[in-house]
């Protein structure tokens, strides 16, 4: 009989400050609605801790904090990625703490070990991701490149929808558009816009730079006016890849395990050379919201439309220091 050994149990060190640092430089990198940049971040006994930032909540187009949550678990994702490029995997629990409801997840320490190449290419693509506001080209994204699409949203536990065809993508547009019409409808949401409408050198917020074209009621899908110059293009913009993403339910811990599919679609896309915008208009009107639901025939609800495909680079939009989104006391 041969008598097997217990293994050996690895000892695993806590994170250290520069654990941290190198955490919340990507984290910072992620997309957020009108960039408002809702997080902060906190070394807690050897774990690193995603907190929301409740004052960077939009009062009027987020009442709930559904867009904190989507943006920390962006966030969240991309510390996973720096850290797990770093050699040092987190092994991540989304809300963690009871009664403490601006913790959105902990980051503990896994097994040491080498990075995937699918970690360090999305890596790379942190600072790359863009949220395109412009025209796309009509360059149709390849087969193989939507199965990558598919399987990234598949491996954060969501779910996502292709949206294809002229019926199809008109009806999404129109449930799009008339949600935007509903939310232009409240004076104060047009003013919250203008309010992170950003001219340099602020570190938040959407500068005209990155704003894209003026929106026009001719637009497949509803753009927000963040003082973008007219459009000068006469041709009507190509049909769109539309992807729906969702979650399989809508609980606060859902929607940051959404913000993470999210992130890793937009990495996705971005790694395959290829453009995005998020369209999240008909998540922000919850009768939109369930008509899309009822509409792709899906249980779990919709938490981002986004736009996919071939365009020109878009300007990135800035960020705030990472120092200034650590908590140090």
């Amino acid at each position: 009989m041969v008598r097997v050994q217990p293994a050996t149990p690895v000892e695993i060190d806590g994170y250290q400050a520069e654990d941290l640092a190198v955490a919340v430089a990507a984290a910072v990198r992620a997309p957020s609605q009108h960039n408002t940049q809702p997080w902060r971040f906190r070394l807690v006994n050897g774990a690193i801790e995603v907190r929301s930032d409740p004052a960077r909540r939009l009062p009027i187009a987020d009442p709930t904090g559904w867009a904190v949550r989507i943006a920390c678990g962006a966030a969240l994702l991309n510390a996973r990625l720096a850290l797990a490029g770093a050699g040092r995997p987190a092994d991540g629990v989304i809300r963690p703490a009871h009664g403490e409801t601006d913790v959105v997840a902990r980051l503990v320490p896994g097994v040491p070990r080498p990075p995937t190449p699918t970690e360090l290419a999305l890596l790379r693509a942190v600072p790359h991701r863009r949220s395109t506001r412009g025209r796309f080209s009509g360059e149709p994204v390849p087969a193989v490149i939507r199965a990558r699409m598919l399987e990234a949203v598949r491996s954060e536990g969501g779910w996502l929808d292709l949206i294809v065809g002229t019926p199809a993508v008109t009806a999404v547009a129109e449930i799009a558009h008339s949600a935007d019409r509903v939310l232009h409808r409240d004076e104060r949401y047009r003013e919250e816009i203008e309010a992170w409408t950003r001219p340099a050198p602020a570190n938040d917020g959407v500068p005209p730079e990155a704003a894209g074209p003026k929106a026009d009621p001719g637009d497949i899908l509803p753009r927000r006016d963040f003082g973008g110059a007219p459009e000068t293009a006469t041709e009507p913009e190509p049909e769109p890849l539309v992807a729906v993403l969702g979650s399989p339910s809508d609980t606060a811990a859902e929607q940051v395990a959404a913000g993470q599919a999210l992130q890793k679609l937009l990495l996705t896309v971005t790694d395959a050379g290829l453009a995005s915008s998020m369209v999240s208009q008909p998540i922000e009107v919850p009768a939109a919201r369930e008509q899309l639901r009822l509409a792709l025939g899906r249980y779990g609800p919709p938490q981002m439309v986004v736009r996919i495909g071939y365009a020109m680079r878009a300007a990135a939009t800035p960020r705030r220091p990472a120092e200034s989104v650590i908590i140090t006391e």
